[in-house]
């Protein structure tokens, strides 16, 4: 059996780009942000916390939480494809959860429960994410 030995060199080539992978994914790492979302739901309309319309705005990469509750009747909080949510509130009774926004675009959330055919109808908000720029 032949035994081959790294000459020195190779091994601090091979340290400096485990270094650099490293470093790269750090750098992935620090680029995601959490952020947290209060969304109730009222008869026929959403309303997040601190913003004029019902909007959810971030960054490709981004971490969200949701806290979800409804003010009146149930409600839910429903996004389909790509992420495939679909959350229901009762009042009293908020939900928190949370999704990678890894998917970028824009996309609606709806109500999708059939108490209230209006609501089902006019209970719209949108997601959008902005692709990650390097």
């Amino acid at each position: 059996m032949i035994q081959v030995q790294a000459r020195p060199w190779v091994r601090s080539i091979a340290s400096v780009a485990v270094i650099a992978l490293a470093v790269q994914g750090a750098r992935t790492i620090e680029a995601r942000s959490k952020h947290e979302f209060e969304i109730s739901a009222h008869k026929y309309a959403y309303r997040v916390t601190g913003a004029d319309r019902p909007e959810i705005h971030v960054r490709e990469g981004d971490v969200v939480r949701v806290t979800f509750s409804a003010d009146d009747i149930p409600h839910s909080f429903t996004i389909d494809e790509p992420y495939r949510i679909s959350k229901r509130a009762e009042p009293g009774k908020p939900v928190t959860f949370e999704f990678l926004a890894d998917k970028p675009g824009t996309f609606e959330f709806y109500c999708n429960l059939a108490i209230d055919e209006r609501c089902r109808k006019e209970l719209r908000g949108t997601l959008i994410v902005d692709p990650h720029s390097e």
